[in-house]
């Protein structure tokens, strides 16, 4: 641990960083205890999903804001941001190039807006920007390939708006089931759709099941993800995660009182009493409820191995992705890093045994901290910030996208067991948890007897902002894309590729860009859905064709033949 950190303290000095907005104005902000009270649940709601006082996160750090920026600015900012930047605001303008997404509005009225800027303003200690020789200043130098690979696109459904704000909609899964013979669509707040005739049906509201069922704060969370037995046909059985209220329930995995909780994370098992039925009816009980440090990176991914077959070790066990919580970045760095903890790490559960801790589900023998009484045993792999999107190959190799802090988008390479390095490895490199996590450096030189697996693929931010994993294209409609792994960037809707072959654990993997086009022409998805922020999501059929969404409008798109 001590070389971890041993560069931490050295050669730091701090600037001092001026506003790029209008002069600081006077204009009085409540101290009223109570009016800061709101503010804070206020923030808590709308606005840590993105924002800390630590460091840049999706977005800027706001320590010290009430000094940088006018109170007049910040309020016309967060009511309406692209109205800002449309006018030309230099301030504004800067914070979208830097940023690359645009801040969604806000329709506080008068009063909120009040209390969220008096709970600001008592994180009015403006935060210092590290400045180390040691770091990296672009981790990594080469820019993606452009290929020569541009299919089609064509519009295949839309799914309906469930809310007047934007985004309109908030896709977050969209999966062909085999056993149900049927797509099913996920909309964070709260509604699973079984696509009919090329129409997306609510199938199930899980707001009605579920009273503390919550889709804020953040971009994450709400109705996060679902994974469909493999027998579900026969069984009828699913799996869902979701949010809820903080303190809602006892977890089973809980948080010090002294970090304090968001939200809570909750995997539940249904079964449908007609699998093949228009709309869910049937019941459900819940197996595992997680404490969460904030809004962000929470249980996202849930999935069964496609490849596993009846009666072989894998068949019938759940996978899980579990974020880290934004415990890093909120201060909390000692909730990861270990197999005796949950939060950032892969899991891998038996639904049908009762094994576990709770007794509502099974933990495989095969699983490997099974017989580390210190470890959580349902830990497959660790040492993740955001583990969003799980696959497998044709070759069984299983791949996770891994969304990063500030510099790097990575793919990796799971094996049973492994560590991935977060918070103290950012992609290849090394990371110092606390109030230096934007900055990256040089592996140290006794790295490989620490045992971390890195990534098999990367890009920096200055290609994307946050990886959305994706599929082994087996189609025919792209010959091109055979043998090669698509996945793309959430925010700005960029489409990559990496080939199949060159996955292997140890070396990085050629990143390229392929394209899309309608009507002969080529058109980028931020183009397509009109929203500076895209929220990408990608699928594939039946017959391996790729599905793309685009959250902001509900589009649902087919990639075709040109």
């Amino acid at each position: 641990m001590t070389n971890i950190f041993s560069c931490f303290a050295t050669l730091i000095f701090y600037v001092s960083v001026s506003s790029c907005s209008s002069a600081v104005d006077k204009t009085p902000i409540s101290t009223n205890p109570v009016s800061i009270s709101k503010g804070k649940a206020i923030f808590i709601s709308n606005c840590s999903g993105c924002h800390n006082f630590n460091q840049r996160a999706i977005g800027p750090d706001l320590s010290g804001v009430t000094e940088q920026d006018s109170i007049g600015w910040l309020k016309e900012f967060i009511l309406e941001p692209k109205k800002k930047i449309d006018a030309g605001d230099a301030h504004a303008k800067m914070l979208l190039a830097d940023y690359h997404q645009l801040m969604p509005s806000f329709a506080f009225n008068d009063t909120e807006l009040n209390e969220l800027i008096s709970f600001l303003h008592t994180k009015n200690i403006r935060q210092k920007f590290s400045v180390d020789s040691l770091a990296i200043k672009n981790p990594v130098v080469e820019k993606i390939q452009a290929s020569d690979i541009e299919p089609g696109l064509e519009l295949i459904s839309r799914l309906p708006p469930s809310s007047d704000q934007e985004p309109r909609t908030r896709i977050s899964k969209l999966d062909w089931i085999g056993s149900a013979k049927a797509w099913f669509i996920l909309d964070q707040r709260g509604i699973l759709y079984k696509q009919q005739k090329n129409n997306p049906v609510e199938w199930l509201n899980i707001s009605k099941w579920k009273s503390s069922f919550i889709n804020q704060p953040g971009l994450g969370t709400g109705f996060g993800s679902f994974a469909f037995h493999p027998g579900f046909a026969k069984n009828g059985l699913f799996y869902t995660t979701h949010t809820e209220a903080a303190h809602s329930k006892k977890a089973d995995f809980a948080i010090p009182d002294s970090v304090g909780q968001t939200l809570q994370w909750v995997l539940c098992e249904w079964k449908a009493e007609n699998p093949d039925g228009d709309h869910f009816s049937g019941t459900n009980r819940e197996l595992m409820r997680i404490d969460m440090a904030s809004g962000i990176h929470g249980m996202q991914e849930i999935i069964f191995n496609p490849a596993a077959k009846r009666g072989t070790q894998d068949y019938g066990q759940l996978y899980a992705g579990v974020g880290d919580g934004g415990s890093v970045e909120n201060g909390y760095a000692f909730l990861t890093k270990h197999p005796e903890r949950i939060w950032g790490t892969i899991l891998r559960i038996d639904p049908s045994g009762n094994n576990s801790v709770n007794g509502q589900y099974g933990i495989s023998n095969s699983n490997p901290f099974v017989k580390d009484s210190l470890a959580s045993r349902e830990i497959y792999a660790y040492g993740f910030r955001n583990p969003n999107k799980i696959t497998w190959t044709n070759e069984g190799l299983m791949l996770a996208t891994n969304i990063g802090q500030a510099n790097i988008e990575a793919i990796d390479l799971v094996q049973k067991g492994h560590d991935y390095g977060w918070p103290f490895r950012e992609g290849n490199f090394e990371m110092h948890p606390g109030n230096m996590m934007n900055n990256l450096y040089p592996l140290p030189a006794n790295d490989s007897n620490l045992h971390i697996t890195y990534p098999v693929a990367v890009y920096d931010h200055d290609e994307g902002k946050a990886i959305e994993g994706g599929y082994e294209y087996h189609g025919k409609a792209v010959p091109a894309l055979r043998g090669k792994y698509v996945f793309g960037d959430i925010p700005t809707g960029r489409l990559f590729y990496i080939n199949i072959a060159d996955i292997r654990q140890g070396r990085l993997a050629i990143v390229k860009e392929w394209f899309v086009s309608m009507k002969s022409k080529r058109v980028t998805l931020h183009d397509l859905c009109g929203q500076d922020r895209v929220d990408l999501r990608l699928a594939t059929d039946a017959q391996g064709e790729i599905i793309l969404s685009t959250k902001a409008d509900g589009k649902i798109y087919r990639v075709v033949k040109d």
